[in-house]
């Protein structure tokens, strides 16, 4: 059995340089796991009869070269069996194959090296995504997926230096990898404003051509002093979010929608510091050049360009019996508001989780994410037995409520309970 890399004061400071994360020698590593899903609304039926199996590999190549290989492969039978959803749909979301993380780490002096499809994540708060802006995401299922789920590697060179207390990291994607929305029809395709009496229509995803004009770069630096973690980062990038674009076709009374890719620059950080039972983590992201849609049916393309502040705070307490409650205030400030766009100047929010384990191998937990501004809100409870080595079963529900344009309340009719067994190997 090999032995184990001695760990340095960086790795405590900042967690594993990318040159140790792929260890040589750990064999094929993942899982094979069973989803399903019953959406309540009617009609009643399966939206996900998923069987998903991921697995990979990492090891070296000679000294001071590793590697990792992963890949994920999907069918879900919920496509085949009946024709609730239309042809394209069942075609999209019936089968997938996707590398996952796939890349080679070097190190030279303070600096390391990651070449390949890989993860990064500059943020990470509960239930929603703030600073996490690098990773796209398959968001065919909105938010409701675990992260590292939902999360697609980006084809990435990445450059980490270190020295004592001071961590920086530089980015640069040449053919970047957007949000997967899947397609019209699905359970939570991001439907677009139309006025009543209207017909519409949407025409494929425009997404960025791969050329010098479209590649994404970044910089990030952090520091620990004093036990405040504490970063600041640069993005430019071709946004992984689709803002739908909208023309209107006089001849046939028709709205056509496209989503495409703006060009944005954001600026963010985030802050974490540790009280012992107690941890406090915030995020804040400036985002300028997202253009946002209108309701203002006589605008000639359907969206206005809002430049917006996001950020989010929230403490995480460790309680007695195990159990971790978490509380997050977050909002959307737009510094140049439009009276014609679908949210307000400030969209303010808040969410609670509650989780808590007990009998050794039961845990429970319960998510609640809601608006400030209107009754618009998301809870998500669930429990999950691990009842062998290596095996968990996991049964939960997802309830949406507000209004049609809420961020949730556009989900309404889309409640649903699901079931997961998973085998980890």
């Amino acid at each position: 059995m090999a032995s184990e890399e001695p760990r340095t004061e960086r790795d405590d400071l900042f967690g594993e340089p990318v040159s140790k994360k792929a260890s040589s020698g750990s064999g094929i590593k993942g899982f094979t796991q069973f989803e399903a899903a019953r959406t309540t609304a009617s009609p009643e039926h399966w939206s996900k009869l998923r069987s998903r199996t991921e697995f990979g590999s990492s090891g070296a190549l000679g000294d001071g070269l590793k590697w990792k290989l992963g890949a994920r492969f999907d069918y879900d039978f919920a496509y085949g069996i009946n024709d609730y959803y239309p042809a394209e749909v069942r075609q999209n979301q019936r089968t997938n194959f996707e590398l996952r993380e796939n890349y080679l780490d070097f190190s030279s002096g303070n600096w390391d090296f990651r070449l390949g499809k890989q993860h990064v994540v500059w943020g990470e708060m509960v239930g929603l995504f703030f600073a996490d802006v690098v990773s796209a995401r398959d968001l065919r299922e909105f938010i409701l997926p675990e992260f590292d789920q939902m999360r697609t590697p980006q084809w990435a060179a990445r450059a980490e230096y270190f020295n004592d207390d001071l961590h920086a990291e530089i980015l640069w994607i040449p053919v970047a990898s957007y949000d997967n929305i899947g397609k019209p029809g699905s359970d939570f395709y991001p439907y677009q404003p139309v006025p009543s009496g209207f017909n519409v229509r949407y025409t494929p995803e425009l997404r960025p051509e791969h050329n010098a004009d479209n590649m994404n770069y970044g910089l990030r630096l952090s520091t620990l002093k004093n036990g405040w973690d504490v970063s600041g980062f640069y993005y430019r990038s071709s946004d992984i979010s689709q803002t739908f674009y909208r023309n209107y076709e006089a001849l046939t009374n028709t709205f056509v929608y496209q989503a495409k890719h703006d060009r944005i620059h954001q600026y963010g950080g985030t802050i974490s510091k540790d009280f012992g039972d107690v941890v406090l983590k915030a995020e804040g992201v400036y985002t300028r050049g997202r253009n946002f849609t209108t309701l203002d049916f006589t605008d000639s393309d359907g969206v206005v360009r809002q430049n917006t502040l996001d950020w989010a705070a929230g403490l995480d307490f460790t309680l007695p019996a195990e159990t971790r409650f978490n509380a997050q205030v977050f909002q959307r400030q737009f510094m140049n508001h439009d009276s014609h766009i679908i949210p307000d100047k400030n969209e303010n929010g808040y969410s609670l989780l509650l989780n808590s384990k007990y009998f050794a191998n039961w845990e429970a937990q319960a998510l609640f994410i809601s608006s400030m501004n209107r009754s618009d809100w998301l809870f998500r409870p669930k429990l999950a037995w691990n009842f062998q080595r290596n095996w968990r079963w996991v049964l939960g529900a997802d309830v949406f409520h507000g209004p049609q344009t809420g961020m949730f309340g556009r989900y309404d009719s889309m409640d649903r309970l699901y079931s997961e067994v998973r085998y980890s190997f």
